[in-house]
Parts: structure tokens; C-alpha cells; sequence
């Protein structure tokens, strides 16, 4: 590798261990791809004419769109990994923006660490795999792949987890209802926050982590918990999750999913149609079914088991279903592009499935 600019110095020093200071290290700020910018219709239409992942992304991407066409068909957003801090927040705030999205289930990271913490005003930054870990864990920073995060800003957003638990009723919460109400912050603190939170919160658009703790949020909820000693606390109540995505499906009837990633969202989502059969209540599988997926098959893992397999269990119809084997950074703004430019979302109207819950 050659090192010729100033940039290239910078990441020379950064690698060969060389000893830095935090406010050299986080310098270059992660920026969100804007889907508005480009138009990827051209690139799908040529990728269907090609074959393996190229023609499966262009097949998604036409999925994704009749779900879009379809207008009393539901979509759910399923989210998991590092996709906000890696720059694809702005094209999911689109999509929720435009009534391309109606449901988000998602893992905590992406909601809390990643879409809230930028909202309070912090950043995702430009790093490298190729680094002294002990160097970076002196400096209070966090590394996810090839993006640093300060752990300290990241201890300030745990805290305002706890704040805002330490201002609500002491009972159980849906995830839902306590994500509405990290909305509810944001809309009074930072109104103009770039933030999926945000955007879904004024939108009425249900967000759930089924896996709440499992990040920030359970930091900020541990501290809330602990200061409450044996006085009522906040806590959250996965089953009632669960109950009000099955109520929103047996309320919607066609529901179209839109996977990146995998692992708990995937799973709740699929199960909403066998949970509405155990409650008595008949309903079809999810009308259509995408995901993106770097997983693989053959050791039974949830994340990349097919969606033909989900068929078995009731849970995905056959023949409007489409796995995508292929990093989400590179398909999902391309196939987010190709359904905005599109335009079938324009004649969609929101759904609005939170206010199911305002009783």
C-alpha cells in the first residue's frame, strides 16, 4: 500500500500503532448515502438481465416495489447489524418519510446506539480493522469493523435512556411504546434531528426491538432499575412485543416483509402469522417476503435460512419471495433507490399502526 497525501499519512500512522489522541482519531465523519441523488432504475433493469446476486437484487427490488403498488398491503422493515453507523440511516429515513415503510422491527443497536445517539448530536467516524485495539480502548473508543464510535458520547446517550425511564410511569412497556417515547424526547429536544426515531414517531410508524436490552438502552434501563432499589421501576415486557405486532398483522391482513439482515427481527416478524392462528384468528402468511443476507443456509441459522423455508411453517406465501446473498452497504441503497425513483410509493397513504396503541 502507498501513502502519498495527508489522508493517507493519517491512516499510516493510525495502523503502524503510532500513539494518537482521541481528538486525532475521530476526525472523519461516517456520511449517509441520500438515495434521492441517484437513480438506480437503469442498474436494476441491466442487473435483471444478468445472473446470481445481480438478477436476485433486481428480482427484490421489483418485489419491494408491488408491495409499494399494492396499497392495502403492509410493509414491514426488519433491520439488524451496523447499517446506521455505516451510513444508511438518511435511505431508511426516506423510505419512512415517502410511506414506503409501515413497521420497523429492529435490533437495539441500530435504534438506540446508532439512530438516537446521532440524534443527540453525536457521530459515527472513519476507522480501520487494521489498528491497536489497546490504543483505541485507552481512548474511549468503540470499534465496529472499520467505524469508531466515542464511548463516552455513548455513555451520555445510555443516560438519557435512563432519563427518560426515570420520567415515565414505573410499569411494564412495550418496546414500541418506550421507542415512541424516546421520540417524544427527540421531538421536544431535537426537533430537527436527522433520526428514524424521530421520523416514525411523528408519523404514528411502530418501531420494535424485541432484544431491547441488548444495547443502550438496557445500559440506561440497568441504571434506571438499580437507582429504583425496591421502588416500582420501568421495565419492558417482550411478550406484549409480540402481542401488538400480531394485533397490527391481524389488522393489516397483507403484509409484505423487507429484510436486511437476519437473527431475532427476522423470526418475529415471520411469527406474527402462527401467533394470530394460536389466537384464533385466521390470517394469510406475508404476501411477500425480501431479505439481504450475507448468512448462509446449511447450518440452520435463522439468518440465512430461505424465505421457501419459512413456507413450511406458514409463516412466507410462495412465489413473491426473494433472498439477496449480499452485503447490505453495497444492495440495499441500490434496491432503496430503484422503488423511490420508482415512484408507486406516491400513491400509498401512511398507515399509521401507532395510533392502534394510543388507548
Amino acid at each position: 500500500m502507498c501513502f502519498h497525501t495527508e489522508k493517507d499519512l493519517f491512516w499510516k500512522r493510525m495502523i503502524s500503532g503510532y500513539t494518537m489522541k482521541k481528538n486525532d482519531i475521530l476526525v472523519r465523519e461516517i456520511e449517509h448515502i441520500d438515495i434521492e441523488k441517484f437513480n438506480s432504475i437503469p442498474l436494476i433493469e441491466a442487473f435483471d438481465k444478468m445472473a446470481f446476486q445481480a438478477r436476485n437484487l433486481a428480482r427484490a427490488s421489483q418485489i419491494y416495489d408491488s408491495m409499494l403498488s399494492e396499497g392495502d398491503c403492509a410493509v414491514i422493515m426488519c433491520l439488524t447489524g451496523s447499517l446506521f453507523s455505516a451510513g444508511l440511516k438518511k435511505a431508511v429515513i426516506d423510505l419512512v418519510k415517502h410511506n414506503m415503510v409501515d413497521v420497523i422491527i429492529s435490533s437495539g443497536a441500530l435504534i438506540v446506539d446508532q439512530d438516537f445517539f446521532e440524534a443527540l448530536g453525536f457521530k459515527h467516524y472513519h476507522g480501520t480493522p487494521n489498528v491497536d485495539d489497546e490504543m483505541l480502548r485507552k481512548n474511549m473508543i468503540d470499534r465496529i469493523y472499520d467505524t469508531f464510535i466515542d464511548e463516552e458520547e455513548l455513555r451520555e446517550c445510555d443516560m438519557t435512556v435512563a432519563e427518560i425511564a426515570d420520567n415515565l410511569e414505573p410499569r411494564p412497556y412495550s418496546s414500541r411504546e418506550f421507542i415512541k417515547e424516546m421520540g417524544r424526547y427527540l421531538y421536544g429536544n431535537r426537533p430537527d434531528a436527522e433520526s428514524v426515531v424521530l421520523e416514525c414517531y411523528k408519523k404514528d410508524i411502530p418501531i420494535f426491538v424485541p432484544a431491547f436490552s441488548d444495547c443502550s438502552a438496557g445500559f440506561g434501563l440497568v441504571y434506571h432499575q438499580y437507582k429504583r432499589g425496591d421502588e416500582p421501576k420501568v421495565s419492558i415486557d417482550s411478550a406484549r412485543d409480540f402481542l401488538e405486532l400480531t394485533e397490527i398483522k391481524i389488522s393489516a391482513k397483507e403484509t409484505g416483509l423487507v429484510m436486511v439482515g437476519g437473527g431475532v427481527p427476522k423470526n418475529f416478524a415471520q411469527d406474527s402469522t402462527v401467533a394470530a392462528e394460536i389466537l384464533g384468528k385466521e390470517v394469510p402468511m406475508h404476501k411477500y417476503a425480501i431479505q439481504i443476507t450475507v448468512a448462509d443456509e446449511r447450518d440452520g441459522a435463522l439468518s440465512g435460512s430461505t424465505l421457501k423455508e419459512a413456507h413450511s411453517w406458514g409463516k412466507v406465501d410462495s412465489g413473491n419471495e426473494q433472498m439477496v446473498f449480499c452485503e447490505a452497504t453495497i444492495a440495499f441503497p441500490i434496491m432503496a433507490s430503484y422503488v423511490f425513483h420508482k415512484g408507486n410509493w406516491k400513491n400509498r397513504s401512511p398507515k399509521r399502526y401507532g395510533v392502534m396503541f394510543d388507548r
